[in-house]
């Protein structure tokens, strides 16, 4: 692809996601028990083409019980980890290291 269409979709995509359009796979797990979103997509084909990867790396990473949905959202956090009642954002990150 060249890189005038990479930045449109790029755009679209940021846009899409803004509006919570954007479509998310959504990973659950009951061992460990967490959800997982990975996205944002522009269209269903995408994110449902990009799922195997996903799928692999977490059985690679030992998850069990793994369910999967697709679905227009604007999730809250990347990764919830239910066992723990916490939510993970990978973006953000302490001030002091005490606060991990």
């Amino acid at each position: 692809m060249n890189p005038i269409w990479n930045n449109f979709k790029e755009l679209s995509t940021n846009i899409f996601h803004n509006l919570g359009l954007a479509w998310w796979i959504e990973i659950a797990t009951q061992n460990p028990r967490c959800t997982y979103y990975f996205g944002p997509f522009l269209s269903l084909q995408e994110a449902k083409a990009a799922i195997h990867g996903y799928v692999e790396d977490l059985e690679q990473e030992g998850a069990q019980g793994i369910a999967i949905d697709v679905k227009r959202c604007k999730p809250d956090a990347l990764t919830v980890a239910d066992d723990l009642g916490e939510r993970f954002d990978r973006k953000v990150r302490p001030v002091f290291s005490g606060q991990v």
